[in-house]
């Protein structure tokens, strides 16, 4: 009996992300399930302002670091199958999944 699973996906890095995004979908073709998504969600920036003190003659300035957390989210009509199929995939390290039954 298929029940909906809602797939949430987030990473810094873009391409390892839609890696991961390409394989659920081919696995969803491949199995003939309906597929919502995947639907880009809003990119979280973090930014981190670094103060550096000059060595020497010089002006103090500050510096920048920026982390972006890209998102993505999947609607899926799975039954048993299909998600023993959704634990096999290899997922890079810096790529989060979290998998729940929607009603």
């Amino acid at each position: 009996m298929p029940f909906r699973v809602r797939i949430w996906l987030w990473s810094t890095d873009v391409r390892n992300l839609e890696e991961v995004v390409q394989q659920i979908k081919e696995i969803a073709e491949k199995t003939g399930v309906r597929m919502r998504g995947p639907v880009p969600l809003p990119t979280k920036r973090l930014e981190v302002p670094i103060f550096r003190l000059p060595h020497g003659e010089g002006s103090k300035y500050w510096e920048h670091w920026e982390m972006r957390i890209h998102k993505r989210l999947i609607d899926i009509d799975a039954d048993e199958r299909v998600l023993r199929r959704l634990m096999r995939i290899r997922v890079p390290e810096n790529v989060y999944i979290e998998i729940k039954q929607v009603t």
